[in-house]
């Protein structure tokens, strides 16, 4: 059976148990979309708004905790297709139903894996903003969920559909610049900028339990919600899950690095006295690969990516690339060289992979290696220890405690399949 039969055949099996779903879920219909699959927002406010964007035409429910953001999410669907928009406030009530064959979820970070694995276990392809996960374990889960029931798994880590992102990794992995080093990632200081204001009851319009989630409980902070909750330990890793989780992986994705990591970590992180939020304003992590290269992180480099090889250095980032020496970029790639997968539209990857079951460009596995990263930059930032990480059976060698910080507990009641 072909890709195009696979997908023709999925679409009419799904297709004869919309009406019944719709009829079941109360007023309102799971429309079709006009051409490829129907996919559900979950989490659509900041990011997830962006995300809805370029997939409006593959929208058929929408599903947030605070209803004002709900409803606006599902009015402009609605006037952007001409078609009814389902609106949920649980995203397990979206996954139930047949009329939606992927998801994209734009969540904070600490509901980002366990959304994920239950999409995926409701047979659901997934789109998954960066980080992936909130935690090493998470990632883990993730790739093995994939692998055993199939499913599509696009991070959105989307300088991996960059040209220049691209042609960087591909010097770098083709010996334009010799035996590579060193490389410098640098990432954002905190741009928290909501005053410090008491704890206090949800606006009515929340569903603050649910928003908390698998987090621990604590009481309500409008400042903790939102954009804010980058910044929190709970919730997500700060600049390093956030910046660095793009940076990260383009360095991996030069050094070859997509189905391994760091062998040494190391890091120490400043906070400033008397701030609200939690994640360092400046931090410096230094990790060190079985091939000798070194890696730096940290707000003391040029934001982007910079890689040192013997015969010269090469800086990336949005929208720029140059070299030292400027000839390294004047060549053409030759027949020989190191071509990468070309993408050039994150979203068209994924839609295409849906289409016909290949990896997309930044692959469940993908995205949980660059986590991993991230995470294991914060451990040794939060705990003040040298790591040893063993990037083949993904554990933190010679030291039991520190294996806590790979499986965080989830708040009951939720447990990670």
């Amino acid at each position: 059976m072909t890709a195009g039969q696979m997908w023709s055949r999925r679409r009419v099996l799904q297709g004869s148990a919309v009406v019944a779903t719709a009829a079941l879920a109360g007023p309102g219909r799971l429309e079709a979309a006009p051409e490829g699959p129907r996919i559900g927002f979950i989490g659509v406010k900041n990011r997830g708004m962006q995300n809805l964007g370029p997939l409006i035409q593959h929208a058929v429910a929408v599903c947030d905790v605070d209803q004002t953001v709900l409803a606006a999410a599902q009015a402009r669907v609605e006037k952007a297709t001409g078609r009814p928009c389902r609106a949920f406030r649980d995203h397990r009530e979206l996954l139930a139903q047949q009329g939606v064959d992927a998801v994209v979820i734009s969540t904070p970070d600490h509901w980002h894996a366990l959304q994920a694995a239950e999409a995926i276990q409701a047979g659901k392809d997934v789109y998954c903003e960066k980080p992936l996960t909130l935690n090493i374990y998470e990632g883990q889960t993730l790739v093995r969920l994939a692998r055993k029931h199939g499913c599509i798994v696009q991070t959105g880590s989307q300088q991996r559909s960059d040209a220049k992102f691209r042609l960087a990794c591909e010097l770098v992995r083709s010996g334009r610049l010799g035996k590579i080093h060193t490389v410098q990632v640098g990432i954002k200081r905190n741009n928290f900028k909501a005053d410090l204001v008491p704890d206090g009851p949800p606006p009515p319009e929340l569903d603050y339990d649910r928003w908390l989630g698998p987090a621990r409980q604590r009481p309500y902070n409008v400042n903790r919600v939102h954009y804010n909750f980058r910044f929190f330990w709970d919730y997500s890793g700060g600049q390093m899950t956030n910046w660095g989780a793009h940076h990260l992986d383009i360095a991996q994705w030069g050094l070859g690095m997509d189905e391994s990591g760091p062998v040494e970590i190391e890091g120490e992180g400043r906070l400033n006295p008397g701030v609200f939020y939690e994640t360092p304003d400046w931090c410096h992590v230094l990790y060190r690969y079985a091939s000798g290269v070194v890696m730096h992180c940290g707000q003391d480099y040029k934001s982007g990516v910079t890689f040192e090889g013997d015969r010269g250095k090469l800086w990336v980032d949005r929208g720029k690339l140059t070299a030292e020496p400027a000839e390294l970029l004047l060549e053409p790639l030759g027949a020989s060289d190191t071509r990468l997968i070309a993408s050039d539209n994150h979203y068209q990857n994924w839609l295409e992979s849906i289409q016909t079951r290949k990896l997309p460009i930044c692959d469940v596995a993908i995205g949980h290696r660059s986590a991993t990263v991230c995470h294991l930059g914060n451990i040794a930032v939060r705990t003040g220890k040298k790591l040893r990480w063993d990037p083949v059976g993904e554990t933190i060698l010679g030291d039991d405690p520190l294996t806590e910080w790979v499986r965080p507990a989830y708040r009951s009641p939720w447990t990670l399949p």
